[in-house]
């Protein structure tokens, strides 16, 4: 993985944006399949499948737009004829650990901006679903390969434990996001900030549905069915 990291990020930004572009439009034209097989294995209803992949599209549409605007900044210096450039560069692996409940659109919130960014991709997705995984996955690789990269953006399935704790472990991997339970994030957060890595962190958590008075009942039943069942699986 590194020979490809290092290439991945002496690609030119906007380059690596137009392959993020590239991967949004192979979606598209997979969004009904893949929509499908996302609420077959996981349970939700179909609108929300779609729903998903139509996330992952929106964010490679945002992350192509992004790549022709990282900038930094030029910082005067007190020497003559001399000043300081600004310049961001790849982080390197960006390890990404998925919840059951949104496969595809959570994968896709953190690849296409570590793309852009130069990073390359590790994904260890819930073991409850795998086909969509590994289906959104061969998506995303066809796109890489066409353009001369094969271990840009990888998918690692397995036991959540063994695999997790190896990436949550791992040194050559500086950050991890990690969707999931409150207590999971909590120990993932106290390995990885032990070794100086960086974490995101998307917990989860029980929010109440208050109904007032004067409220439209039907309306709020609705909206407490959706939220409780909609994408639960």
């Amino acid at each position: 993985m590194q020979g490809d990291f290092d290439k991945w990020a002496k690609t030119p930004v906007p380059v690596r944006g137009e392959i993020v572009r590239q991967i949004g439009q192979a979606l598209r034209d997979k969004k009904d399949a893949l929509g499908a097989l996302t609420s077959l294995e996981m349970g939700k209803i179909r609108s929300e499948g779609l729903g998903e992949v139509q996330e992952y599209i929106d964010i490679c549409d945002m992350a192509t737009g992004m790549s022709r605007m990282i900038s930094g900044s030029v910082l005067p210096s007190e020497r003559p004829d001399h000043w300081m450039m600004e310049v961001w560069n790849p982080i390197g692996i960006v390890g990404c650990i998925t919840a059951f409940n949104f496969p595809v659109a959570v994968s896709g919130w953190n690849a296409a901006l570590a793309l852009i960014c130069g990073d390359t991709f590790i994904w260890k997705p819930a073991l409850t679903v795998n086909l969509v995984s590994i289906a959104t996955q061969k998506i995303v690789a066809a796109v890489l390969e066409k353009n001369g990269f094969k271990s840009v953006h990888t998918l690692v399935c397995g036991d959540g434990v063994d695999i997790g704790n190896e990436m949550v472990n791992d040194k050559r991997i500086p950050l991890i996001s990690f969707t999931g339970s409150t207590a999971v994030g909590r120990h993932i957060s106290e390995k990885v900030h032990a070794r100086f890595g960086r974490t995101i962190l998307e917990l989860g958590g029980n929010n109440a549905t208050i109904v007032l008075p004067d409220a439209d009942l039907e309306l709020a039943f609705q909206g407490s069915v959706f939220a409780a069942a909609g994408t639960a699986g």
